[in-house]
């Protein structure tokens, strides 16, 4: 059975990876570094909590391992870390629209890097007690 070791680590590493994109994203669509850095700072608790209940939720509905269940993951999570990201910008900034340009940006961005990242972790035996056990 997968630990919640594993989530946690999962839920780190997908963190790093995700702030970095939205920090370079935020600053592009803006063109200030610092309210890149505002948001992705607020997205790291928001995002790290929403993750690891996602994680949670997967591992419960015993879906097959398999390239299609990494893809079906990609959906679910990008659709709640686009709200996610969406309605923080939108705080942050003020402005509707510049939430909705950083939102949709990361998108495709975040559905990359994502799926990469779960293909990734498919491969690494942290916190799983044997290879041929559900993981996350």
């Amino acid at each position: 059975m997968a630990s919640h070791k594993r989530h946690l680590a999962k839920t780190i590493t997908w963190r790093i990876v995700g702030t970095l994109d939205t920090i370079v994203l935020s600053w592009i669509i803006t063109g200030n570094p610092l309210t890149g850095l505002k948001i992705g700072g607020a997205e790291v608790i928001t995002k790290m909590v929403l993750y690891y209940f996602h994680e949670r939720v997967w591992f419960n509905i015993g879906v097959k391992e398999s390239k299609k269940r990494h893809l079906f993951k990609t959906i679910t999570w990008r659709i709640i870390g686009t709200l996610d990201t969406f309605l923080l910008s939108w705080f942050i900034s003020g402005n509707p629209v510049t939430g909705i340009k950083i939102g949709m940006a990361e998108v495709i961005t975040k559905m990359i890097l994502y799926y990469f990242h779960e293909r990734s972790w498919y491969r690494i035996n942290f916190g799983l007690e044997e290879r041929g056990v559900k993981k996350a």
